[in-house]
Formats: structure tokens, sequence, C-alpha cells
């Protein structure tokens, strides 16, 4: 049995993405198979596609949020056929991703769906939620400190700020103008405009989803802490400033909670526009145009 998977075999633009038909994967041990019923593209998937992780000559699958049912399981899964589900495929260079009729994950990897969303707005939770509550999780803040988030408007970003707002945290978010409104809804206490100057702003930790860099760690007080998102492009510790990146794992245990606040109304599902499996480049260059409030979600 054979499948429609997007795959890159060199690197390049959106123009690099193709429909390749290949077999359907079999669940190993501890394995579980979805049917994919929708998948979000992320920048991660144009950083792949672009070269940025390597894999030259390689065959390399795309995706790596999904939403689907379960259709099948490996040996020792407790899983039953037929549950819908939400997850996270992690790594680079692996032959397959999410952008496929199937995807096989690790057992671990996944959670429940949240109820109250459909399968394409629950396809934009994985990586970006996941990625905001372990980012969190290196900034290790106290209720009452002061957290800068940059890019606050994007997938990460705007989940930083209702889960930060959630563990009490005093939220300070740069964005454009425009979307100030929805970040205030969503738990953001003070605002900053793009363009600001951000040093010396004394906060006791920054996020920095938009990649500001060094403009960002100057924002942080002496001994403060800075997360970035990007492994290998954050700045030089400075002032006893602790830096870290992310690299964001797949946790089914930390995705079930995030899929519970995303029923509770606590963390938000943004979609910008969908499109057909077969109109993935289309995605792509959508993707790269920018200024999107929302993901793209892929549906097969």
């Amino acid at each position: 049995m054979f499948m429609r998977a997007a795959t890159v075999s060199h690197f390049g633009g959106p123009e690099a993405v193709e429909i390749t038909e290949v077999p359907v994967p079999v669940p190993g041990p501890g394995q579980v198979r979805i049917k994919v019923s929708a998948a979000a593209l992320n920048p991660v998937d144009a950083a792949m596609r672009s070269g940025v992780f390597g894999g030259e000559g390689e065959r390399i699958g795309l995706g790596w949020d999904v939403a689907g049912t379960i259709d099948a399981v490996g040996a020792g899964v407790n899983w039953p056929v037929g549950d819908r589900v939400i997850g996270l495929a992690t790594g680079h260079n692996e032959p397959l991703g999410t952008h496929a009729d199937y995807v096989v994950l690790d057992a671990e990897a996944i959670a429940p769906a949240p109820a109250s969303l459909d399968d394409v707005h629950a396809a934009a939770l994985p990586l970006n939620a996941l990625s905001a509550a372990q980012a969190l999780g290196l900034l290790a803040m106290r209720p009452g400190q002061s957290l800068l988030v940059t890019g606050a408007a994007g997938g990460v970003g705007g989940h930083t700020v209702e889960l930060a707002h959630r563990q009490g945290l005093e939220v300070t978010v740069l964005a454009s103008a425009g979307d100030i409104p929805f970040l205030v809804s969503r738990g953001a206490n003070h605002f900053l405009t793009r363009g600001a100057n951000l040093a010396p702003a004394g906060f006791d930790g920054v996020l920095d989803a938009a990649g500001l860099g060094n403009e960002a760690i100057a924002a942080v007080q002496d001994g403060g802490s800075y997360v970035g998102l990007w492994p290998g492009q954050e700045p030089d510790s400075e002032r006893g400033v602790r830096v870290d990146a992310l690299d964001v794992r797949a946790d089914g245990a930390q995705l079930a909670e995030l899929s519970r606040l995303a029923d509770q109304g606590e963390i938000s599902a943004r979609v910008a526009q969908t499109y057909p499996l077969e109109e993935v480049t289309a995605a792509h260059a959508r993707l790269a145009e920018g200024s999107l409030r929302g993901r793209l979600v892929l549906i097969p």
C-alpha cells in the first residue's frame, strides 16, 4: 500500500518540495500509525527545505505537527485504534514527516486531541505550544517576575504569553500595534511596539521568539535569563545572563496538559489558511511571504 508524502531531495525555495509516493509506514513496538487529518506548516519546515539542517542528497520528509486518528498500533501500545489524537514528530533529515497521508509516531509523542477543536485547529497546537511550555521551563521564572516576549504575535510567542500569564508572570510583549488587542486578551500586561529601544529595560527574562539576539539580551537585567528558539543562533552570555536555546522535544504527557488547557480556553489555536496536501508548494510560498497570524495547515 502506498501513500503521498511531501518531501525534498534537494534544497531550495518552495519549488523544492515534492509530493512523492511512498509505502505506508508500519508501526513498530511502542508506536502508533496516525491517519493524518491535518498537519501544520511551520518555519522549521522551511528551514529543512532550504538546507539549514543539512542532509543534501537524501530524501527528507517534512512536517512536525499532526492531528488525526490512530489506525494501527505496534506491540505494547495501549492506545485504541480510532482515537483522535495530536502529536509531534521531531528530528531532522527523517525520510517521512507528518505532511503525508499517514505518519508513525512513538506512543509517548501523542496526546488526546482537544475535544473543543476541529482537526485543523488541533494540528496548529503541538509544536508551538510545546515550544512555549518548554521555553518557559528553561527560563525557570517565579510568579511576579517580569518577562519580555519578542515576536509575541507568532505561534510560539502567543502561547508563551498565555502560559506565562497562567504562571503569574508580568508579561510585556513586543509586537505590531495591530496585534496588541489580541495579546492583551491572552494575558499580556504591557506592550512595546516594533522598533522600540529595548535596552536597558531590566526584564528578569526574555523569550526571544523574534530572533533579535543581542538586541533582546540587552533587555535582560544582570543575572537574568534569555531563551531563543534556534540552537546555534543565540547571543553570547553577558552580565551574568543565563542563555539557552530551545531544542523542542516530543512529550505526550505535556501535550495532553496543553490539550486540556485548549479545551478550557486557556490557550488558543490560530489558523491563517488551509491548503490541500497536493498544494504544499503554494503553502510554502505563502509561508515565505510572512505576516501570518496563525498557522498554515495542510489537509491530505
